[in-house]
């Protein structure tokens, strides 16, 4: 697990049950992640919205983003995802029903 300790790390006294918590389960990354990825925008945002928002440069990164989500660039994870599946030999597991031929289409479009 990313962020995880080594197996038999003693990490600063700490009992075992805070090491099973904050670093076994991954808690501390989700914390580290939202420390350092939302929280800071999150907060410039509350404290200055009409500054934070009406300006170019986050009309830029508005469209910008917005461009990514549509051209289904990011969708190409999942080609990551079917390869490291494939080469570990554990199949994918999903709770969503089967794609449509058309909904099977437009996928494969969008990740290629």
């Amino acid at each position: 697990m990313s962020g995880g300790p080594i197996g038999g790390a003693e990490l600063w006294g700490y009992p075992d049950w805070v090491k099973n918590i904050f670093f076994t389960t991954g808690f501390a990354m989700i914390l580290f992640t939202c420390q350092v990825g939302q929280l800071a925008s999150q907060v410039n945002g509350s404290l200055n919205m009409l500054d934070y928002i009406n300006n170019y440069g986050c009309l830029i990164t508005f469209y910008t983003a917005m461009l990514l989500e549509f051209s289904g660039l990011l969708h190409s994870s999942y080609l990551v995802q079917y390869l490291v599946s494939a080469i570990s030999g554990k199949k994918i597991e999903s709770n969503e029903p089967p794609r449509t031929a058309l909904q099977g289409l437009w996928y494969w479009f969008r990740c290629l």
